[in-house]
């Protein structure tokens, strides 16, 4: 009888240890499944106190500084976002010794498009010393277009200013630039000497 006993015990045992292991890897599958359909919109990089100098044949093109940057290559349309503001010199080989300046409070980089968003308080200052204020500007580096339908306030070199109440388009070194319904105070000495 004791030897039944034993039998049975061993017969649970194996019955019960056979149970446990079934309902652990239909557990399993479950949980990668459901983990195969979540989403994966996360930062595979963060960069912390980021200072990056961007090169081109050895000449410094870019300069940038952001407290905090987060690159997210694992969608279908991968990005790289400053939350917390950005900070941008460039430089032009004309003139290298004096940048241009971006300042936002956000903006956001799509690698493969070659597309810039800036956001919040966007300042630019040219190397010409033109100076750029709105609240969000777009780069299409592909087609060498900065625009925005903001109002842009700009103050020339001469100290004049100029409002654009429903943006602006213009090429990417700001060498030309159309405003949409626009006023301002020109310096009209200025603008008789570019016509000569």
């Amino acid at each position: 009888m004791n030897f039944s006993k034993k039998i049975s015990y061993k017969n649970i045992a194996c019955l019960f240890s056979c149970a446990i292991f079934f309902i652990l890897t239909s557990c399993e599958e479950d949980l990668t499944k459901r983990n195969g359909n979540q989403s994966k919109n996360f930062p595979s990089q963060i960069i912390n106190n980021a200072d990056i100098v961007q090169r081109d044949s050895g000449f410094v093109t870019l300069k940038a500084k952001a407290p905090i940057i987060e690159k997210y290559e694992l969608i279908d349309s991968p990005y790289v976002v400053a939350r917390k503001g950005i900070n941008i010199e460039f430089f032009d080989k004309k003139k290298p010794k004096v940048p241009g300046k971006i300042t936002a409070k956000y903006a956001r980089i799509f690698e493969y498009k070659k597309f810039y968003e800036a956001k919040g308080d966007v300042r630019i200052t040219t190397n010409e010393g033109q100076k750029f204020a709105m609240q969000t500007i777009y780069w299409d580096q592909r087609k060498k277009r900065i625009y925005t339908t903001d109002t842009v306030y700009v103050t020339m070199e001469d100290g004049s200013t100029l409002v654009g109440a429903n943006g602006m388009t213009a090429k990417d070194d700001f060498s030309e630039y159309t405003f949409y319904n626009n006023t301002g105070d020109f310096n009209s000495k200025r603008i008789s000497e570019k016509k000569k």
